[in-house]
């Protein structure tokens, strides 16, 4: 996700393009209309060039070590005290589509 570009994202199909994932392999993940509508509103504001998210410079992607403190910071603000991760994230992400019905074999297909 570090190095996800504008153009990864296709609002017409409510889908994000993730490329050279685990083993190598693209991968398309859904994008809620409650994303997608932030994601709008971040581009307007930060009109990213190379990166949809980019770090401190133009073209240069945010640190995992960066987004591991922004995701801390989250989780003080909110007074959560369970010891989380980014990739618990993902998992969670699994779980909770599993959990409003969506078919498991297109979960691991994600």
């Amino acid at each position: 996700m570090l190095n996800l570009k504008p153009a990864d994202t296709d609002s017409k199909r409510g889908i994000v393009i993730i490329r050279q994932s685990k083993g190598k392999k693209d991968r398309i993940t859904p994008l809620s209309s409650k994303i997608l509508a932030v994601l709008r509103e971040y581009y307007t504001i930060y009109k990213p060039k190379t990166l949809l998210f980019e770090g401190q410079f133009v073209g240069v992607s945010y640190s995992k070590k960066s987004l591991q403190s922004i995701l801390k910071q989250a989780l003080q603000k909110t007074g959560i005290n369970k010891p989380i991760t980014l990739h618990w994230l993902r998992h969670s992400f699994a779980t909770h589509l599993l959990e409003s019905g969506t078919n498991l074999r297109y979960i691991q297909e994600l």
